[in-house]
């Protein structure tokens, strides 16, 4: 195993944060990618990637890592020391209040352009071309920010890989998948060793999230070319990237990271990353669905927040998830899923404010359009 330092942009005189990155095999082979707490107060990522670190080290010391795996233990640094209130605050930068997970640089079509004279019918030299002419169009954009060094440091470890897995957690939540439409049918086995409740799909859900910035280059270069150069430059679906939510916040525990951690070795032995007989798939215990079809729940009014039902249960439109109640004239308002669907993701808060989105039930149908991200 090798450690690299990734000094950051100093924001100012006398400090300076870097990125710590674990890489274990050889380059030049198959690749996965995994990072730990983007968003850097969710912590079950980090223990993780605790439990990964020695798996993995296991593996390379027994000679069994074909190809390159990168782990970064704890992927936003900028993050991980912002208190405020002895409140930790990992998920908008203090300076910008721009999400650690939006706005990735899009290098599309500056790719594109610079491998467009080398592409031919070789499907697989396409994938070499174009990820050596990302990682080089990545390298060239100027930064100017401790915040937009970080992205780039994320984005040029990760974008030539063949698995990107970002490791989260919601507030308190069963386990479950974000991916692009595109890669789902290479999803579908992680999910299965995971154990996930429900895979959300959506094809460009807005405002650049890491992994859509890792997968979605593939989709959008085949696009392109396609339409340019119809069956000409065949490129197929080279990245699957995954925002993998591990359950809850408060979900830091070695039983339940421990599993996640051989689950995901499992997963990267199921597509040859590491040599030996893959462990039998599991039974799916979930589904795949539309992220346009998976509804926040708000608060009508401000009060006491209190559950009626927990997630990782089956409801239907009209039952009542919550409680909103006013603590000066005690009126009740009930908060009811709008849809039949997994009642998946609630808030771990305790006070709702007017207008807060306190729960999510994913349904089956797409219902919602624009940008299907929260905040």
């Amino acid at each position: 195993m090798q450690i690299q330092h990734h000094p950051l942009i100093s924001p100012a005189p006398g400090t300076q944060r870097e990125l710590i990155s674990l890489h274990y095999g050889k380059p030049g082979g198959k690749k996965a990618y995994i990072q730990a707490s983007l968003h850097a107060d969710e912590l079950p990522g980090m223990l993780v990637a605790h439990h990964l670190r020695q798996k993995l080290q296991a593996l390379e010391d027994a000679g069994r890592i074909d190809g390159e795996i990168i782990l970064v233990p704890v992927a936003n640094p900028i993050g991980l020391s912002q208190y405020a209130l002895h409140m930790h605050l990992g998920r908008f930068e203090s300076t910008t209040g721009e999400n650690f997970n939006r706005h990735y640089p899009d290098q599309i079509e500056a790719a594109a352009l610079a491998a467009e004279a080398e592409l031919g019918p070789d499907a697989e030299a396409n994938v070499k071309i174009l990820r050596r002419e990302l990682v080089k169009a990545i390298t060239a954009a100027p930064v100017d920010t401790e915040l937009k060094s970080l992205r780039r440091l994320l984005m040029l470890m990760s974008c030539d890989a063949d698995i990107v897995l970002d490791l989260h957690c919601d507030a308190q939540a069963v386990m479950h998948l974000y991916t692009e439409t595109p890669c789902w049918p290479e999803c579908e086995a992680l999910s299965n060793y995971l154990g996930s409740r429900v895979t959300l799909l959506a094809q460009d859900s807005g405002d650049n999230p890491f992994d859509e910035a890792c997968s979605q280059v593939w989709w959008k270069w085949d696009k392109r070319f396609s339409e340019r150069f119809p069956g000409r430059f065949p490129i197929p679906q080279a990245c699957l990237a995954v925002t993998v939510e591990l359950r809850g916040a408060a979900d830091v525990e070695h039983g339940l990271a421990e599993p996640d951690a051989q689950n995901i070795i499992d997963f990267l032995n199921y597509r040859g990353l590491i040599s030996g007989p893959a462990p039998a798939m599991p039974a799916a215990v979930g589904d795949a669905r539309p992220l346009a079809g998976c509804m926040p729940i708000k608060a009508e009014t401000a009060g006491v927040l209190t559950f009626l039902r927990q997630a990782g249960e089956t409801v239907a439109a009209g039952d009542v998830l919550a409680h909103v109640i006013c603590p000066f004239s005690g009126s009740v308002t009930e908060l009811k899923s709008p849809v039949d669907g997994l009642f998946f993701a609630r808030d771990f808060v305790r006070f709702a404010t007017a207008g807060m989105r306190i729960a999510k039930v994913a349904g089956l149908q797409a219902t919602r359009t624009g940008k299907l991200l929260g905040a």
